[in-house]
């Protein structure tokens, strides 16, 4: 039986407290980093054109929440000195009770689409932390190649990668 389906949506102010709520699950701790600090009513409200903040939602009950951003243009230059045509995307499932159902795969898969319909992106990066072995077995099997570990301020993450030719495994 197929999960139901995902919708992703821009996140907004009235999110704000879910979004809080769920940094405090044990899940979502075990997979941030050290450096991994989220503002969520800033972040929100900076409404910035190098980011896009999406809930994912099932019927219209959130489930998960994903980010992405082109490194080359993001504020913090988290990613370094990057050269454009790349976007990088962290997510996760606000409950643990939604783990493991399909809607993390649909939300990345709609992320990925939605990263290469521009026709500058040629790929798409991810870090988890080196620990989070669910993570990265998740983002194999979506496609996504290793690239290396590199360290993040205080966390040791495997950088991943997914290029436009990858998507068409996805369809």
């Amino acid at each position: 039986m197929s999960p139901p389906n995902v919708r992703l949506r821009k996140a907004t102010v009235t999110d704000i407290p879910m979004l809080e709520y769920w940094d405090t699950r044990p899940h979502v701790i075990a997979c941030s980093g050290e450096d991994d600090s989220w503002d969520w009513p800033n972040d929100i409200a900076r409404d910035a054109d190098w980011e896009d903040i999406l809930v994912g939602e099932i019927d219209g009950r959130p489930v998960g929440v994903i980010q992405i951003i082109d490194p080359a243009r993001e504020e913090s230059q988290y990613w370094g000195e990057m050269p454009p045509g790349y976007r990088a995307i962290d997510i996760w499932i606000g409950e643990e009770s939604d783990l493991s159902k399909g809607y993390g795969t649909q939300i990345m898969q709609q992320a990925l689409a939605r990263c290469f319909d521009s026709p500058d992106v040629k790929a798409v990066l991810i870090d988890p932390l080196a620990s989070n072995k669910d993570a990265i077995r998740f983002y194999e099997r979506l496609g996504f190649k290793h690239v290396g570990p590199r360290r993040f301020g205080n966390d040791d993450c495997i950088v991943y990668r997914f290029d436009r030719s990858d998507m068409a495994r996805l369809a």
